[in-house]
């Protein structure tokens, strides 16, 4: 199946082959995590350029867990681990992706509103020597 906003843009979904789909989109579930990982990305990202902070490269990795022997099985709990290099001072990123996760980002209250636990991490620059 495919959903389309109000302004064309399209996204596929679809089930697994184990509940009778096709495995040829994302899961409706999977969506929503997506979701929260664009929603915040776009506010930090936002955050960080008015804080004239030089962002290099920006990735976010989400771990989820559904509830489980429940219908529906909802988001029990996600991590988020904020990557960032650049010139960022850490402060910044932290205050910033606590104002996305606190204030701004829609789906994170959504999520919390349905009783998920969400956490978060930040990491500037790791890794780089």
């Amino acid at each position: 199946m495919k959903a389309v906003d109000e302004q064309g843009h399209v996204v596929h979904m679809d089930a697994s082959p184990e509940t009778g789909g096709h495995g040829n989109g994302v899961r409706p579930m999977h969506m929503l995590i997506m979701g929260l990982g664009g929603c915040t990305a776009i506010d930090v990202i936002m955050i960080l350029k008015k804080q004239r902070q030089e962002i290099q490269d920006f990735r976010i990795e989400i771990e989820a867990e559904r509830e489980k022997d429940k219908e529906p099985a909802l988001w029990e709990k996600a991590h988020i681990r904020f990557l960032l290099t650049g010139h960022i001072e850490p402060g910044k990123a932290e205050r910033a992706v606590e104002l996305s996760m606190q204030k701004y980002c829609s789906v994170a209250e959504t999520l919390r509103r349905s009783g998920t636990q969400l956490s978060w991490e930040v990491q500037v620059n790791a890794g780089l020597s």
